[in-house]
């Protein structure tokens, strides 16, 4: 009788000592384990309905590199404004004018004109002090900032600045100011000399953006696909040979003209640009990862 005892018992400490074992719990005695152990799946197991994942828990999460390249194709639009970054001329002159157009809406109106007149690229001013006048009159914008030529100073300036860089937005947004500016004015100074114009027209009152805005809006197709360019450059001229027809102010209008095929002359300079500023950024972020 003993021996039956002392046997019972020895089976019921195997059992507990050896859990794995996966024998079944004995009735009656104390301390057994009541949670199933989980016994590891041999290598043929087919999992059972119940351990499949079920279709309920949500759609399968997306691939990082799936997930990173969703943004990039949803348009970027704050690279349409000028940044401190990747537009400092854009910004900084963009900034200037917005001083001079405060001024111009705030101060007194007999003290704008003064500075108006002081700053006109007119005949009289270009022979007595042309760099100076040159520079000032690039300091306003005829209208204010609600005007359409400020609206395309920083977008039209912003995408050029961005595909070639800062000196060179300035360079072709000087180039079209200046020669525009020098090809509508000589040949009023001349006009007057041979008594076609009134002597009051070497005073014409001449200042603002919209020629160097031009140049760049020119120069700026050719560096964009053949359906855009197409379109700005029809959209675009189209409007200025509209006020030309009107005739309102016809010195004006084919300084726009001219501004804008001036742009569009520097295609091959442009696109050169582009493609150097192109090819020396990898070699930028190269050196960057080796620093």
């Amino acid at each position: 009788m003993d021996r039956t005892v002392d046997r019972a018992v020895a089976t019921a400490d195997a059992a507990l000592m050896a859990p794995e074992s996966g024998a079944p719990p004995l009735d009656g005695l104390p301390r057994q384990r009541t949670t199933p152990l989980a016994v590891p799946p041999s290598a043929g197991a087919v999992p059972s309905p119940a351990s499949a994942p079920s279709s309920s828990a949500g759609p399968a999460p997306v691939p990082p590199s799936v997930a990173r390249s969703v943004p990039r194709r949803l348009p970027r639009l704050w690279l349409l404004l000028p940044s401190p970054l990747g537009t400092p001329f854009t910004l900084a002159y963009a900034l200037v004018l917005v001083a001079t157009s405060l001024v111009a809406e705030y101060a007194d109106p007999s003290f704008v004109h003064v500075l108006h007149q002081a700053s006109s690229t007119d005949v009289a001013h270009l022979m007595r002090d042309p760099l100076l006048v040159l520079v000032a009159s690039a300091l306003w914008v005829a209208g204010g900032v609600t005007s359409p030529y400020a609206l395309g100073f920083l977008l039209v300036l912003t995408a050029l600045e961005r595909r070639t860089g800062g000196r060179r937005t300035a360079g072709v947004f000087l180039l079209g100011h200046v020669l525009a500016t020098l090809a509508t004015e000589v040949p009023v100074g001349f006009a007057v000399l041979a008594g076609h114009l009134p002597g009051s027209s070497l005073h014409r009152l001449d200042y603002g953006i919209s020629f160097g805005v031009a140049a760049c809006v020119g120069a700026l197709a050719g560096l964009l696909t053949p359906w855009p360019r197409c379109t700005i450059l029809v959209v675009f001229g189209g409007s200025l040979v509209a006020d030309l027809v009107e005739f309102a102010d016809p010195m004006t209008d084919w300084g726009h003209l001219m501004a804008l095929s001036i742009g569009v002359g520097m295609w091959p300079v442009v696109r050169r640009w582009q493609r150097a500023r192109t090819s020396s950024r990898p070699a930028a972020a190269a050196n960057a990862s080796d620093c």
